[in-house]
């Protein structure tokens, strides 16, 4: 059976044809969301990626100012106790403390992941 060609100047188009544009043209859109979608993944890394630079950068500056506390206690504390006690004191307040701030992110961790009330 010969294949029945579409008329030109009518516009017809076989299903076929018709069929084969529409798989195109679904290709190219799933093609152009998928390349929207990788670029929009890209930027929000980058950002991402500064961001952790900067906290890292943050966190580095935190952590030398609470060294430097520490030193100004045990400096303001060894006049009046001596140096070693007041190493002693300024060590186990300092634990004390990390010990506390620990067990209350432990708590709020498990609060959060849904195994205390």
């Amino acid at each position: 059976m010969a294949e029945i060609e579409p008329d030109e100047e009518s516009g017809d188009e076989s299903i076929g044809d018709l069929f084969g544009r529409l798989v195109d043209d679904a290709k190219g859109f799933g093609q152009a969301e998928i390349d929207y979608y990788r670029t929009l993944v890209r930027e929000r890394l980058r950002a991402a990626k500064t961001s952790l630079w900067m906290g890292a950068v943050a966190m580095s500056l935190a952590l030398a100012a609470s060294v430097a506390l520490v030193v100004g206690l045990v400096l303001t504390l060894a006049p009046l106790v001596g140096p070693g006690w007041a190493t002693l004191i300024v060590v186990t307040a300092a634990l004390g403390l990390a010990s506390l701030m620990g067990w209350l992110a432990w708590q709020q961790l498990k609060r959060v992941m849904g195994e205390l009330p």
